[in-house]
């Protein structure tokens, strides 16, 4: 029966975001039931393409790529798959509209990690940026306004802004898994073997800005999804805290993160906000 296989590919999509993200994870159960599972499915497929990109280096990376893309394709034509991921994801894709050129602008700001390494230029980084996250967000966003076009088109520059705001974020705390295992600089006219604090600072003053806007959309979405995005934001606003104490030599040589016990503390603080209707 094609139920339990719809089933079993929406259990799919719940795992992969289970296993690869605990913080986004985290943020997605405190959506309500009617869309949560909608989130997994659009987290499911652009984790799956993030990751051929950025760990199979012991395969044939683009072969993988192009396979995934073909198949991708077929998935939203036909309206079904055999890889659950995708079975999954053309589901919600069709169920709320999703514009096929926000899957398109994805894959192609994936398919440029096959090969690009460096940003020179503001516009190619603004470009890669609204590829790889704006779209995302506004994939999101289809779902949280559950297709409600003048809702979408009212609440969609925040939600690209905040879209930028967590990838620019990730840029920044991922930067030495990426300047020397990915050899990939994102920022540019930035010279990442001498990154000093004014350097710094002027990302973090930019993503502060992308912060700010996106906060403004929050305020104003269904309330299936307020809570949800604004656990996510504060997750994301407390790892850029630790990113502006960072020293920048230190950012250049570690990882930094929030331990677990912290996101459990932001949960908590976050929905007293919530209930006092704070935000």
């Amino acid at each position: 029966m094609k139920s339990i296989f719809d089933n079993v590919s929406r259990e799919c999509s719940k795992a992969v975001t289970n296993a690869y993200s605990t913080s986004f994870s985290l943020a997605t159960k405190m959506l309500s039931d009617s869309i949560r599972q909608d989130i997994y499915n659009i987290y499911g497929f652009v984790r799956f393409a993030d990751e051929i990109v950025d760990t199979f280096h012991d395969y044939d990376k683009k072969k993988l790529f192009n396979n995934f893309e073909n198949d991708l394709e077929a998935a939203l034509e036909d309206k079904i798959s055999l890889n659950p991921i995708l079975n999954a994801f053309q589901d919600t894709y069709h169920n709320y509209g999703i514009d096929k050129h926000l899957v398109d602008s994805f894959m192609n700001s994936m398919r440029l990690d096959l090969h690009k390494t460096d940003y020179l230029t503001e516009q190619e980084y603004k470009a890669y940026i609204y590829g790889s996250a704006d779209v995302v967000g506004l994939m999101c966003l289809k779902v949280f306004v559950k297709g409600d076009n003048e809702k979408y088109e009212d609440l969609k520059d925040s939600a690209m802004s905040l879209g930028s705001a967590f990838q620019k974020v990730n840029f920044l705390r991922d930067l030495k898994a990426d300047f020397e295992d990915l050899s990939r600089t994102y920022f540019p006219n930035t010279d990442l073997n001498q990154l000093d604090e004014k350097s710094k600072k002027a990302i973090i003053d930019d993503i502060e800005a992308d912060f700010e806007k996106g906060l403004h959309g929050i305020k104003r979405l269904p309330i299936e999804a307020k809570f949800g995005v604004f656990m996510a934001y504060r997750y994301y606003s407390k790892l850029l805290d630790k990113l502006k104490r960072t020293p920048a030599l230190q950012i250049k040589s570690t990882r930094i993160r929030v331990p677990n016990y912290r996101k459990i503390e932001l949960l908590t603080r976050s929905y007293v906000k919530y209930q006092l209707n704070l935000l």
